[in-house]
Parts: structure tokens; sequence; C-alpha cells
């Protein structure tokens, strides 16, 4: 919803990711056993993403991550790859505050339809008839990593690994905490009218 409203790119390193694994691309092979058992796949090969997808035209005049940076050092090889390009305006950055039960029920009940690609949540945005795409009428599937088991792996992650990257950004005055409770529409509004500040 940011990316449509400020008209730039979405990047999603997930997104791209699991396009990888679909196409059985070098990366996906690589990338596909860590991602099914809810491990990070490795900063260079992320590193690597980020600069190609950075380099297209639509990505000049801004966009929104999804995913990225995880770590300290991908934060830090970010930073260099801003400073390479424009790397003039400060970076926004984010960061959604919610309850780790919360994030578990969140996910575990996400769906998504593996023709068109629309997501769906079980729970706050279900499909008009269970589990079949509203869009094409297609079975809807859970993710191999929306496992109750699989986020949990991925939060333990997260409090190790990505944690201090938000340190790492309020230490430079760029991290904005957002809580991430209440409903989509709620939790967009708080966002944008930070990035308005």
């Amino acid at each position: 919803m940011i990316a449509e409203k400020h008209a730039v790119p979405h990047i999603s390193t997930g997104d791209i990711l699991r396009e990888a694994v679909r196409e059985g691309s070098e990366l996906g092979r690589k990338a596909e056993p860590i991602m099914k058992s809810g491990g990070l796949v490795p900063d260079d090969l992320m590193i690597g993403i980020i600069r190609e997808r950075l380099a297209k035209p639509d990505a000049r005049t801004g966009f929104v991550l999804d995913g990225f940076p995880r770590t300290v050092p991908q934060a830090e090889k970010l930073d260099a790859l801003l400073t390479e390009g424009n790397g003039k305006d400060k970076p926004h950055v984010v960061s959604l505050l919610v309850p780790d039960e919360v994030i578990v029920r969140r996910i575990a009940a996400r769906r998504s339809c593996p023709s068109c690609g629309a997501v769906y949540h079980l729970e706050s945005a279900p499909p008009k008839v269970a589990n079949v795409c509203d869009i094409c009428g297609s079975a809807l599937i859970a993710r191999p990593d929306d496992t109750e088991d699989a986020v949990r792996k991925r939060l333990d992650a997260f409090h190790r690994q990505t944690m201090p990257v938000a340190e790492f950004y309020r230490a430079k005055g760029w991290l904005r905490d957002i809580d991430g409770l209440g409903t989509i529409d709620e939790v967009f509004e708080r966002i944008d009218e930070t990035l308005g500040r």
C-alpha cells in the first residue's frame, strides 16, 4: 500500500527468492532448503539480489524494501549500495512492533493462490469461498515455510540476527517504531503518517 501510494516498487526479498525457487535457478536451488527449514539466506546471496534489483529503472526514484536487511552486515552493505547510487536522501526505516504469538497466528493462517499470487488470511481477509481464490478460482495453499514450527524458527533468528539491525538504524536516527496491531488500514495510516514527518 505504501509503494502504491508513493508510486515506487515494493521489493520483497522473499518474493524474489520464491520466484527463483519456482524457476529452479541456481539461486533458487541454493535458497530452497534454507527457506524450507525457516533459516536465513546467506548475506552474500542477499546482497547480490538487492544490488541487481535496485539497479532497475523503476527503483531510481525510491522503493520499499520488505525483508531486507535482516542482519547488521546486510544493513552496512545496503548503506554502501545506497551511497554508490544517489544516496543523498536519508532512508525511512520502519519497524512494526507485534508480539511473537500474534505473528505466529497471523502467518500460520496465511494462504495464497499458486496461480495468480493473491494472498488471503483465514481470520482477517478470508476468501469468499473457503480455500478458493476469489480472483481465479484456484485452490489456495499454505506456503511450506508458514508452518508454526518454521515461523517460530524464523522468529528466533529474527530476535538474534535482525533486532540488532533496529539498533543499528536507531543509532543513526533513522528508525521509526510503529504499532503493528490493528487492521491493515490502521497500520498503513500509522506508517504513512510517520513517513510524512
